[in-house]
């Protein structure tokens, strides 16, 4: 019984989590600065976050495939989804965040949504050709974000997925 609640309760604090994490994702501020300096620090502190981010989830992939392949108690699941939640996010945060600075870098990606649902194409290599990179600097991110989609949240997808079907 107490199983059970303890389930619901991580339940409930990762569907929290990842309600906050789409909430701050949509409430960020981004907004361009004509102060060089600041938009050169807005960048930097972008990519650094794209850059922990991406450790993070790198980190969560690690820890389930090592539980995986040495048959040890793997870390809980919700980490994991947490972590690919929050690469997504971070990925369509950079994304929006290019295209509002140099608004030729992407074609088609004008909102936040848009660029959710690039980010997401993307990861799901779908890739639709309605949003796409065409500035140099935004094709090297997308480089970037799809070998990290391939590599990194794949994996971790697949992971949930196995764990998951494992339950049922």
């Amino acid at each position: 019984m107490k199983q059970k609640a303890d389930h619901r309760l991580t339940r409930r604090r990762t569907s929290l989590a990842c309600g906050l994490l789409f909430v701050t994702y949509f409430v960020v501020p981004v907004e361009s600065d004509p102060d060089p300096t600041r938009l050169g620090l807005r960048i930097a502190l972008t990519l650094l976050i794209l850059g922990v981010v991406a450790r993070l989830v790198t980190g969560q992939v690690r820890r389930q495939i090592v539980a995986a392949t040495h048959a040890r108690a793997a870390p809980p699941v919700t980490h994991l989804v947490l972590a690919l939640i929050a690469g997504l996010l971070a990925f369509a945060l950079a994304d929006y965040v290019i295209a509002r600075l140099a608004p030729a870098q992407f074609v088609n990606l004008e909102t936040r949504v848009d660029a959710l649902y690039f980010a997401l194409a993307t990861l799901t290599t779908i890739g639709y050709g309605d949003v796409h990179a065409n500035g140099q600097f935004a094709r090297v991110l997308v480089c970037a974000q799809m070998v990290f989609s391939i590599g990194v949240i794949a994996t971790g997808f697949s992971l949930v997925v196995k764990r998951l079907t494992a339950r049922v």
